[in-house]
């Protein structure tokens, strides 16, 4: 399978990984930073989370393998938390602000 389309796939299991304090999807909420797939199917997922203390990034870290482990073509993945950019609001899709009812979209 061609790289771009095996992430786009990893990107759309992942858009399944609900943030258990918000609601939202991680994809949506403008978690993930960056999404890469060598060869042999390893996946490295950079991202961050809302909060540096947030006590749910372990349950964040299996759902997150679960989803995109489960994607055809994709053997391992590796989650790593990073915390450059910052995290922001505007990091949020339009979906993301309109479900957390959010102004000045």
């Amino acid at each position: 399978m061609e790289k771009e389309a095996l992430i786009s796939q990893v990107l759309d299991a992942l858009e399944d990984v609900i943030d258990p304090e918000l609601g939202i999807d991680i994809v949506n909420l403008g978690l993930i930073y960056d999404v890469d797939v060598d060869d042999a199917g390893n996946c490295q997922i950079n991202m961050t989370l809302t909060t540096p203390g947030c006590p749910l990034s372990d349950v964040l870290d299996r759902d997150i393998k679960e989803h995109a482990g489960a994607v055809e073509g994709v053997n391992q993945v590796t989650v790593n938390l990073v915390w450059y950019p910052v995290w922001t609001m505007d990091k949020m899709s339009r979906y993301a602000k309109i479900a957390l009812g959010i102004g000045g979209i």
